[in-house]
Formats: structure tokens, sequence, C-alpha cells
């Protein structure tokens, strides 16, 4: 089975050889025209030359940018997002009118939303009603560009509490916002052990935003076990015309770990959405 779905790099995956404001003119090269990225400063709330640089980057590369990250606290060192988390909620709402003037400025309309790990010392329930009014904040901002906030079930953090599909469209439920969406990493989906065919079945009206890795080494399509070809056949016939961000971490170079996609494919100009 094949599909047309349009491609586009995470930048905070790929190109790590390179400096990041270098790595979106790195996918331009190879042949893409839509990047995303995580969270790209070390903070909430970035200085306006710093946020201006990042800006620049992205628009000399000629590049769409379609997908960004709110805060998620320290990644590398263990954080997955501040949405849930009681003690730095409040950056997390600092970070939402940040992130909504670069997807703004960008034309960037699709903000993933990390809901954060489980806290020791909080009650489940009390981090959940938080993470509600969190998603429900951050929405709301999103909506006055018409932009969709995203939660994403998560693999290889022990206290992340987003496994599945449906932890994850519970989390969205709780919130009640219409412009709230499913993240299907079809890579994290596989590996925590959710029925990817199924979500796919069931479920694609609700997924905003797709990405892929094979597994078990979340290395390139090719490289493992997963049906991803298959599957985002389904998911288009399903309905979903969306993007799909390459999120994976590349067995080779970056250059190189692109292979499997031949060059006509790597731009939206050559799908039909």
């Amino acid at each position: 089975m094949s599909h047309q779905l349009r491609y586009e790099v995470n930048c905070s995956i790929l190109f790590t050889e390179l400096p990041l404001l270098e790595r979106p003119a790195a996918a331009r090269a190879a042949g893409f025209d839509a990047v995303e990225l995580w969270w790209p400063f070390a903070e909430a709330v970035p200085a306006d030359r710093d946020v201006d640089a990042f800006v620049a980057a992205v628009e000399d590369a000629g590049v769409r940018l379609v997908g960004l990250n709110f805060f998620a606290g320290d990644m590398p060192g263990g954080d997955r997002g501040l949405v849930s988390w009681p003690a730095r909620s409040a950056e997390f709402r600092d970070n939402i009118d940040v992130t909504v003037g670069i997807g703004e400025r960008l034309g960037c309309t699709a903000f993933n939303a990390l809901y954060g790990n489980r806290v020791d010392g909080v009650r489940a329930e009390e981090q959940d009603e938080l993470g509600a009014e969190n998603l429900a904040l951050a929405a709301r901002a999103a909506a006055r560009i018409g932009g969709t906030v995203l939660v994403e079930p998560v693999s290889g953090a022990d206290r992340y509490p987003l496994l599945t599909a449906a932890d994850a469209l519970a989390v969205i439920d709780r919130a009640g916002e219409a412009n709230i969406g499913l993240l299907a990493d079809l890579y994290h989906l596989a590996v925590n052990g959710d029925d990817v065919d199924a979500v796919i079945a069931r479920h694609t009206a609700r997924i905003a935003h797709v990405q892929i890795a094979d597994a078990p080494g979340r290395n390139e399509p090719g490289t493992g076990a997963l049906p991803l070809e298959r599957q985002l056949a389904a998911l288009e016939a399903a309905g979903y015309a969306g993007w799909v961000g390459l999120e994976y971490k590349p067995a080779t170079t970056s250059t190189d770990s692109f292979a499997w996609l031949p060059r006509e494919r790597r731009a939206s100009a050559a799908a039909t959405h």
C-alpha cells in the first residue's frame, strides 16, 4: 500500500551534528520544505533577540515550520513537559504566548504540549486537574491564530502517564476544548504496546499530527519491524491529510538516513493534498 502524505523533518532529533539554527537549511538542502522542532530554547521565555534569530533561521532556510513544542523542561535530564507539574505550572503558562507568538510569525498552527511526569508528593488527580486547566489555557491561546494543541503518548519515560492513545484522549476530553488533538507517534504507540491499527481504525478523526520512527531502535523506516508504509496508507484512507513528522534517530548520518525516501517525495509540492 502506498500513500501521498507529506513528510517533514524534526530538526531537534535530526541534523544534530549541526548547530540548531543551521538545521532548517540542512533540511531544505536535503529536499524537504517543512520542519518541526521541540522547544528550541533553554528557558520558557527566551530573550527577544533569540526568538528573532530562530524565526530568521527558519525563514532564511525557505522552509515552513509546521510543528513546535511548548517548553517541556530539561528533556535530556528526563523532564517530559510542565503541563501537569504544579511546581512549574507558571513556567508553562508564561511560555504559552511566546510559543503561539512564534507560531503566528512563522505560520505554524500545531503546538505539542508534553503532559509531564508524575511527581512525588502530588496526587495523580491533582496533576490531572491542573493538566486539564493548562491544556485549556493553551488551546484558547492557540485558537486566536487558528491553532491546535497536541497531546502525545510517549515511551521511555517511566513516570510519564500517557502511554496509549486512550490515555491521551482521556486527557483531551477532560480539557474540553475543540482544538486539542491527538499526536500519534506510531513508534511510541507501538513500543508502549498499543494496537496501532486499532487506533487508526477508531480514532483517525481525532489525530491532528503524525510522527514516525521504526522500532525497536527508533531509527529511520526500514531499519526495524513496524509496517509504517501500510499504516500511513491506512491513515490516509481513513481521512488523515496532515503532515508526517520524521522523528527518528538516524542510524547513519542524517542525510544518508533519508535514502529510503525518494527525493521527489520530500517536498509537499509532490503531494496531492
